[in-house]
């Protein structure tokens, strides 16, 4: 499965390689926005955008309710994830 997490550009790092660095729930990483920009929305207007990242790039702009809901179910699911771990290994499942 592939997911996308939500993340808010908060500095852009290199123009011209189209680089910036990304908070995810406060971890800072550098991910590729090409896929983000154009010219309507160029890099320099990207600080402060909420973006889906997969595997290093920011793969499109979301608004921040969309990008608070999906950490809210990314969050459940870990805790899901969490519960059936601690089941299987207490041996309940």
């Amino acid at each position: 499965m592939c997911l996308g997490i939500p993340g808010r550009i908060v500095t852009i790092d290199d123009v011209e390689k189209k680089l910036a660095t990304v908070d995810v729930s406060g971890v800072k990483r550098q991910v590729n926005v090409a896929c983000v920009v154009n010219d309507a929305h160029p890099i320099e207007s990207c600080v402060g955008d909420w973006v889906l990242i997969h595997v290093g790039f920011a793969m499109s702009r979301i608004d921040e309710a969309e990008a608070a809901e999906t950490l809210k179910i990314l969050n459940e699911l870990g805790e899901a994830q969490a519960e059936i771990e601690a089941m299987r290994l207490s041996g309940a499942i």
